[in-house]
């Protein structure tokens, strides 16, 4: 436990940086917004912001002291909406690390509750009970404002690899999402809490996007594949995304393991690769919309993987499959999918 312990501190001081405007490049080749780099968010469609302002409810988070669960929602809302449940990266407790995707997702008529756990845990067990407590008594106390019928589970790197296993509990358990469901990870970690009959016994109405990132060296892919591979969600209902990194105008587009955030740059990657594929996806999946599916869901649509560019300069389009397979051998992470210490799936790496 003790080599576990130091390897979430190291995470947490790699993840603590601030926000910062990109310097490359003149004045002239920067979008006049507060994104990193020359290319604006969207104008219009999936991945603009919508119109909503945005409230916050904070309340005791219960197993983990001296933190508050949050709660983000649309202002003068008159009836509960449709909620997705974030489980953060070790390193992440603060809501402000990832700020800008909370309130996107607020701006556009939904609701997101952000549940802190403590990263020097003592157990893997207790991090999920913090999340699940945290989520469960979001959605007891406030009926108004959380409609568990239409609700997604989404998380990055130990929060995507716990999310496979609270969704199952609260789909089975709970019975959320009887009318809309889906799963949102992003360089997922381990996945504990969840079996192989579990996954093949997935509520089958539910819709996926697994995405993984190029320059990550922490977090394997071939976890992220396991669970992709082995859930009973079809095809059709689920992609794995690829995301590289590109240089418009002398400004990288990273695709590292923090991707997506608002702590090293909140760029256009965050809003092209990140909000507005989310945004498709809640409207997919909430609201049956074919458009929305096209450009989450599309196999490769042109929609779905075009990027935006700058003065003719493009970033990389977006790598879709339905039979991904790792790209590297496990010497490029740190946490390999073959860890005997780490994962409780290590029979399913490949």
């Amino acid at each position: 436990m003790r080599t576990i312990l130091f390897s979430l501190c190291i995470l947490a001081f790699i993840f603590s940086g601030g926000c910062s405007k990109s310097t490359d490049g003149s004045p002239a080749e920067l979008a006049d917004d507060d994104l990193a780099g020359p290319i604006s968010r969207p104008s219009s469609g999936y991945g603009a912001d919508g119109t909503y302002a945005v409230s916050e409810i904070d309340f005791p988070n219960t197993e983990y002291p001296g933190t508050k669960v949050t709660v983000f929602y649309p202002s003068g809302i008159t009836s509960p909406r449709p909620t997705i449940f974030y489980s953060h990266p070790y390193g992440g407790e603060s809501k402000e690390y990832n700020r800008g995707l909370f309130e996107f997702i607020a701006k556009k008529g939904y609701v997101v509750v952000f549940v802190p756990y403590a990263t020097n845990d003592s157990t893997i067990d207790h991090r999920y009970l913090t999340l699940w407590t945290g989520f469960t008594k979001a959605a007891a106390d406030y009926p108004g404002i959380i409609d568990t019928r239409k609700v997604a589970f989404m998380g990055h790197s130990f929060g995507g690899g716990a999310s496979i296993g609270l969704s199952y509990k609260a789909f089975t358990e709970k019975g959320w999402g009887k009318d809309g469901r889906f799963l949102f990870t992003m360089a997922p970690w381990y996945s504990y809490q969840i079996t192989s009959d579990q996954l093949a016994s997935f509520p089958a109405n539910t819709k996926m996007i697994t995405q993984v990132y190029d320059e990550d060296v922490y977090n394997d892919h071939r976890m992220a594949i396991d669970i992709f591979k082995n859930i009973n969600i079809s095809n059709a209902e689920k992609d794995y995304y690829y995301l590289k990194s590109s240089t418009v105008a002398g400004y990288k587009y990273a695709t590292d393991h923090t991707l997506p955030n608002t702590r090293t740059a909140y760029d256009a990657y965050d809003y092209y690769g990140v909000y507005r594929l989310l945004d498709a996806l809640i409207d997919y999946s909430f609201n049956n919309s074919a458009a929305g599916k096209n450009m989450a869901l599309g196999n490769g649509s042109v929609e779905q993987v075009t990027m935006p560019g700058y003065n003719g300069q493009f970033m990389a389009p977006l790598e879709v499959t339905d039979n991904p397979v790792a790209k590297y051998s496990q010497d490029k992470y740190e946490f390999k999918c073959s860890s005997v210490l780490y994962n409780p799936r290590i029979a399913h790496c490949k």
